[in-house]
């Protein structure tokens, strides 16, 4: 079992950066970070993999998000900078395979809202 407990969210306007953290109990392969906005499905925005730091983005984030993790004290980083307000969602972070499909992950955060203004 692997707990995960993100941090980092809130309210920012246009042009602005968050930072999101999720700090982990246990390493999986991989971990990711997902988002969900009202009335839409949950999306993939982007994972890395504990060994080697590989990432991987979602086009419509790539350029403005960075993924990193600190090996050391399992905990995944992304850093949002040029924030749009199509980002407002609430963000999850996610342990299991190195993938794009939710429901490959075995293990989910709480969630962090994430609100953009225009």
């Amino acid at each position: 079992q692997v707990h995960l407990v993100e941090s980092g969210g809130g309210l920012v306007q246009a042009g602005g950066s968050l930072r999101l953290s999720c700090a982990a109990s246990g390493r999986t392969y991989a971990m990711g970070w997902f988002r969900q906005a009202p009335g839409k499905e949950r999306e993939f925005v982007s994972a890395i993999r504990w060994n080697d730091g590989r990432p991987d983005y979602a086009d419509s984030v790539k350029g403005r998000f960075t993924i990193s993790r600190d090996y050391a004290k399992n905990t995944m980083f992304l850093q949002m900078n040029s924030l749009k307000p199509e980002d407002t969602a609430v963000y999850y972070c996610a342990a299991g395979p190195y993938s794009w499909n939710a429901n490959e992950y075995d293990y989910w955060g709480q969630g962090t809202q994430v609100t953009v203004s225009s």
